[in-house]
């Protein structure tokens, strides 16, 4: 494309991913999916039935594009391309949502102990009827973990509101033994990928 866009919508509560994208110095203003009556599109989190992790986590990236769109069409604000995301945590095909307390966040914990599990994250790019959408895929092991140290971590607060009960880029970091694929993408946003995407519509980083 050859029209340029000093700056994009990122249409995301992250604070993570607001973080990343100045990280790569991506200017960016939040655009906010509040309830609109007048919205008519909305976006269903619940996975379909034998709907894998990896469809899962495209489709809602690409269905919160659309509601994005949507949202910038009806509130008349400036034509720019929009950047959503979204992250899943998977241990054996089994998506692991955030936890609802602390006693969901120590079980979550425990089922993470000593194995490896699959962060899974999804980004896309929209503007007008052009969208795009890459899916990145992160293997992670995580060191066994015992009573004690899990009941030090949700003491931290950082469990709390994060997909598998864990943030990587705070105290967690120290519980993994081996990381395969984008740290950027287990922390919510995979840069690389980013950067491709964002070229394709005319924004280039430093």
């Amino acid at each position: 494309m050859s029209h340029t866009h000093p700056r994009i919508y990122l249409a995301s509560q992250s604070p993570r991913r607001r973080e990343l994208l100045k990280q790569i110095g991506v200017g960016f203003d939040l655009l906010l999916l509040r309830n609109d009556p007048r919205r008519q599109i909305d976006v269903d989190e619940l996975p379909l039935a034998q709907e894998s992790p990896a469809v899962y986590v495209e489709r809602v990236c690409r269905e919160k594009a659309q509601a994005a769109l949507e949202a910038l069409r009806l509130r008349a604000l400036r034509p720019a391309p929009i950047l959503t995301a979204d992250t899943v945590v998977v241990l054996e095909q089994q998506i692991i949502g955030k936890p609802e307390d602390n006693a969901h966040a120590a079980e979550i914990l425990r089922q993470l102990s000593g194995r490896s599990h699959e962060v899974i994250t999804a980004v896309a790019v929209a503007l007008g009827e052009h969208t795009e959408c890459r899916v990145v895929s992160t293997r992670i092991r995580f060191a066994a973990l015992d009573e004690a140290r899990i009941r030090r971590y949700l003491a931290s607060g950082e469990a709390h509101g994060k997909a598998g009960a864990y943030g990587i880029q705070g105290q967690a970091a120290a519980f993994v033994e081996h990381l395969e694929g984008s740290y950027s993408g287990v922390v919510g946003l995979p840069l690389h990928e980013t950067v491709e995407l964002l070229k394709s519509f005319g924004i280039t980083t430093p």
